[in-house]
């Protein structure tokens, strides 16, 4: 019996030792699952890690705080330590299919495009339908679209502003772009606490100048010294009136450990000091308010919040000015707000609405989309695809006045520190046009030519063409005609157009002038034979010559039909004469003005002589050379039939340059 003892005693150690710890391991994911919900993510980790190294559980209780690590570092934007941990929980049987879902959506945020899909797939195969999946799957060829295809966006780190805390959500002193306010946790912040929710010191509100001189923004400092803006509590997401003389700005409250929630504070400036802020009543007690945008007109303010009404996570709201106060927030409605979060609006002075989303199909984890307005109540939404968004975090977008598309934004792309400030610049479109006219019969360019050009948003100018040769630049949005032309030569023409065009683009003219002192070949006008009905392709060939005949108003024309020499002299006139007339016929019908056509047959009289096109078509015939009976007689059979298909031809030839339509005062009598 007293051998025994001391093995009840170690068994008794190692039960009280396994409670223990099973006890320390249980306490620290419940205080863990508290910090989640109340968003203290910084301490959840911390108290994940200790749960998940204590417990001596099952592997189903080591997946779920696997799964609630993922969770976490997702709600940071950490999204690449997101994804070990969402793949340790599905590795270790988590029963939740929606830790699938979300390693999904992490990977794909990561650029793992591939993999995402595989995970969509899987997770829908157990949850059929569902809209989140679904959008990821699109959102995966979608981004590898708009990562292939960058828009005209510039996009540049702005690293005199960012230091290795968060620095995010910009905004201009009133649209100027020389002075600008931002969020930021860095050292000189004022507050002596850690956040709960990022690890790091309450964050404050920042100012820093463009320095002209040295091109560069100023070292950044405490928006006030007098600490009025700034305080013991957290500070953020800024947004200022037109004239910059008032400031809005998001104040998180914290009472010992206890977070207050988010509310917004209005401040005005008055010879260059600040005022004790005003809380302002949007929303009431224990709701968020945040990230305010005040409008252009400064009637509107728009906001986030997770009040009752809305659609999902936390919506965009509105509240319009009633009197000194807002009003009743209004939600934006489903075309903005989603079954996700969206944060950070941004009201441009044009009324275009910038937000950042989760939810709608995007690259990464936040993107930045752009709504402008439908009517009163609509919007139009869209991605601002590459390179604004990218794969991390963007959002906190702000623009400065004026005519150039300028500004920033923050986002935790891969190459950031954390939260970083980027700026933006978007290049003006350059549309130009350079053209070439050449003579047609020679391939030469025509010195001389005249250019007009003609467009919809009301153009008329006149150019000449020195040494065959013009260059313009064009409008966006625009539609043009241009029309080449030179006495002697018939007319041409070609239509570009810059509208909906996305890119700068160079349109590359060429136009081939004919000269009028040479019968002009009408190519593909056949008959059957030994009639002069029209076929049908003859009939669409002798549309662009009613096109030149509309082009060149002024011209009257000889419409002249050949034969080869096979059958009478007399068969062969008559023939020609009603191919002729067909031609005539059709564009009259076509409502040429008959006046300005003449039909006239030549029979065999008038062989083909070999032009410079001919004579590279066909390796037997010469230039100038004639298509006599004579000629085609010392041909071999198959070079014989090839001669008079050329010599059976309908061509025309301009006779005047000076027709002029009657007007006819009383049509019908």
């Amino acid at each position: 019996m007293k051998m025994k003892k001391p093995h009840i005693l170690i068994l008794f150690s190692i039960l009280l030792i396994s409670l223990f710890w099973s006890c320390s391991s249980k306490k620290y994911l419940r205080l863990a699952n508290t910090s989640y919900e109340i968003g203290e993510y910084s301490l959840a980790i911390e108290k994940f890690r200790k749960a998940y190294k204590k417990s001596k559980g099952t592997a189903m209780e080591k997946a779920e705080m696997a799964y609630q690590m993922g969770e976490t570092y997702q709600a940071m934007g950490e999204y690449a330590t997101a994804s070990i941990w969402y793949r340790n929980a599905i590795r270790r049987k988590y029963t939740e299919n929606k830790a699938m879902l979300h390693f999904a959506d992490c990977q794909r945020a990561d650029q793992e495009f591939e993999t995402a899909r595989q995970w969509y797939l899987a997770y829908l195969d157990s949850v059929p339908g569902d809209e989140r999946a679904l959008n990821g799957l699109k959102a995966c060829e979608k981004a590898i679209e708009w990562i292939n295809k960058p828009n005209r966006y510039v996009v540049n780190v702005v690293k005199e502003l960012n230091s290795k805390f968060r620095d995010y959500s910009p905004a201009y002193i009133g649209g100027k772009d020389n002075e600008l306010v931002f969020t930021s946790s860095q050292d000189l912040a004022t507050g002596n606490r850690e956040s709960s929710i990022t690890g790091e010191k309450f964050a404050d509100l920042f100012i820093s100048s463009f320095e002209v001189q040295k091109q560069k923004w100023s070292i950044p400092k405490l928006l006030d010294e007098n600490i009025i803006i700034n305080t013991g509590d957290e500070e953020g997401a800024p947004s200022f009136s037109s004239n910059g003389n008032q400031l809005y700005f998001t104040r998180c409250r914290y009472d010992k450990a206890e977070d207050l929630g988010s509310e917004i504070y209005v401040s005005t400036q008055s010879r260059g000091e600040w005022s004790e802020p005003v809380k302002l009543e949007l929303v009431g007690d224990s709701l968020i308010a945040a990230h305010p945008s005040l409008s252009a007109d400064g009637k509107t303010l728009y906001f986030v919040s997770d009040r009752p009404g809305g659609f999902g996570g936390k919506d965009i709201w509105k509240a319009e000015k009633d009197g000194n106060d807002f009003g009743k927030p209004e939600n934006l409605g489903p075309e903005i707000n989603t079954p996700g979060n969206e944060v950070f609006p941004c009201i441009h002075s044009d009324g275009t609405l910038y937000f950042s989303s989760d939810y709608p199909i995007g690259i990464g984890g936040l993107d930045i989309f752009k709504a402008e307005k439908k009517g009163k109540t609509g919007w139009v939404v869209e991605n601002m695809g590459t390179p604004i968004n990218s794969s991390g975090d963007d959002f906190g977008m702000t623009f400065a006045d004026g005519e150039e598309v300028k500004g920033m934004f923050s986002s935790n792309r891969k190459g950031s520190r954390k939260d970083d400030i980027y700026s933006f610049y978007l290049p003006p479109k350059v549309f130009q046009a350079s053209g070439e006219i050449f003579n047609k019969e020679t391939g030469q360019k025509l010195d001389g030519a005249t250019v007009r050009i003609i467009g919809t948003d009301g153009t008329m100018l006149r150019m000449r063409a020195s040494g065959g040769r013009f260059q313009l630049k064009l409008k966006p949005e625009t539609e043009y005609v241009f029309a080449a032309y030179k006495e002697g030569f018939l007319n041409d023409k070609a239509r570009e157009t810059t509208i909906g065009l996305e890119d700068s683009k160079n349109f590359s003219l060429e136009f081939f002038l004919t000269p009028t002192d040479a019968p002009i070949k009408i190519e593909n006008i056949n008959y059957e034979f030994g009639k002069w009905d029209l076929l049908s392709e003859s009939k669409q060939s002798l549309d662009s010559l009613v096109s030149i005949l509309v082009f060149n108003p002024t011209i009257t024309i000889e419409l002249m039909a050949h034969t080869d020499h096979i059958g009478s002299d007399a068969a062969n006139f008559e023939l020609s004469q009603k191919r002729a007339q067909s031609v005539v016929d059709y564009l009259i019908e076509k409502g040429i003005n008959a006046d300005r056509l003449v039909a006239k047959g030549y029979g065999e009289t008038w062989p083909k002589k070999v032009t410079r096109e001919l004579a590279k078509q066909y390796d037997f015939l010469k230039r100038n050379d004639e298509l006599t009976e004579a000629f085609i007689n010392a041909l071999t059979p198959e070079q014989q039939e090839i001669a008079r298909a050329i010599n059976r031809r309908t061509e025309f030839r301009v006779l005047s340059n000076d027709f002029h339509e009657k007007f006819d005062p009383e049509p019908g009598k």
